[in-house]
């Protein structure tokens, strides 16, 4: 006996709409092990920022030449989103202005967003390091260690404050976070050291008892947290960068710190984005993501982006039009490019 066609068609459309169910239960609500890149937001290194207490300025120098320069010197990011559905990474992956990426090439194995994210702000802190010790070199201002954070019940609790400059250790000087680190590393726990420092402007010695270093059992420790600062009392760099993290800010940082510590503005008039690590001897290093960074500054108003040497290919390939790409390899050449804006010397382009 034959069944009745009305009856196999619902069936057939039963199970139409039941896969259909599963498809979009599927698209919603399973995870994918993708990762989605694209422009993050650009902020500008000689404005402010808004925090909780209101809009800070993203660097400030105090006692600067110019503490309020004109223009524009914007640090460029890459936003990433984790935790995509399969729709969510269809999406992405139609887009023009987005890229997905394997999961694990931005996250280590068993490694949390948190994880991650104290990372970046880990790297941070350092680049700011880096940024200000590079633009001292390159001004040849005389650099000193300044004291970022006191370990609470550490060695110097309660003889070394946030703010001191630490200019001597058991009668070695020290000007940079190396040379202080080269002077406690040959000592051993227990052992007393004087330790000559800036208060205030005024200069103070003080004994420290060393202790053990808690990560490494034999090495001893002052238990203070360092940062690069200038030698001179009256002169101090802070940043106030919010959540981003990461170094590829390092190199618009330090430029930043240039402007205020100089007569003029670097930018000329003109609005100057880019993106680059820095080290302290002022080489510009490579970063990832350089075509979603060149499209942010693009979209912000950005005309001149400062392109580290080795992203130049991928630069050059995907930039959008009405936006110059100027080739830079140290501090010195990204100076030398912006002080060419506005006239008629050549600059080095990619």
């Amino acid at each position: 006996m034959m069944s009745n066609p009305s009856h196999r068609r619902m069936i057939t459309i039963y199970v139409a709409v039941a896969l259909l169910a599963v498809f979009i239960g599927l698209g919603m609500f399973v995870r994918v092990p993708y990762v989605a890149l694209g422009p993050g937001p650009t902020v500008n290194t000689l404005g402010t920022i808004e925090t909780e207490q209101g809009p800070q300025r993203v660097v400030t120098v105090d006692g600067a030449v110019d503490p309020n320069p004109k223009g524009h010197l914007n640090l460029t990011t890459v936003s990433l989103l984790d935790g995509l559905t399969l729709f969510q990474a269809i999406g992405k992956w139609l887009s023009p202005s987005s890229e997905l990426q394997p999961r694990e090439l931005q996250y280590k194995p068993g490694q949390s967003q948190d994880e991650v994210r104290q990372e970046n702000l880990q790297q941070m802190t350092t680049s700011e390091d880096d940024a200000t010790l590079a633009a001292l070199n390159f001004l040849n201002k005389p650099t000193a260690v300044g004291v970022k954070e006191v370990v609470d019940k550490g060695p110097a609790s309660g003889v070394l404050r946030e703010g001191d400059r630490i200019t001597s250790i058991g009668g070695t000087a020290v000007t940079t976070m190396e040379e202080m680190s080269a002077a406690i590393g040959h000592r051993e726990p227990g052992e007393t050291v004087d330790v000559e420092f800036l208060r205030d402007g005024k200069p103070q010695t003080a004994q420290v008892k060393l202790s053990e270093r808690p990560d490494r059992p034999g090495a001893a420790y002052i238990g203070v947290t360092m940062r690069s600062v200038p030698a001179d009392p009256r002169l101090d760099v802070t940043f106030d960068i919010g959540d981003i993290g990461g170094p590829s800010a390092g190199t618009m940082m330090t430029l930043a710190i240039i402007d205020q510590m100089t007569p003029g503005d670097l930018s000329h008039g003109e609005f100057v984005a880019g993106t680059g690590t820095i080290d302290p001897s002022g080489k510009v290093g490579p970063i990832g993501g350089i075509d979603h960074k060149i499209k942010a500054a693009k979209d912000a108003g950005a005309t001149v982006f400062l392109v580290p040497s080795e992203n130049c290919s991928l630069a050059t390939s995907k930039a959008p039009d009405g936006i110059e790409l100027v080739k830079i390899d140290t501090l010195t050449g990204a100076v030398d490019a912006l002080n060419t804006l506005g006239t008629d010397k050549p600059r080095p382009h990619c």
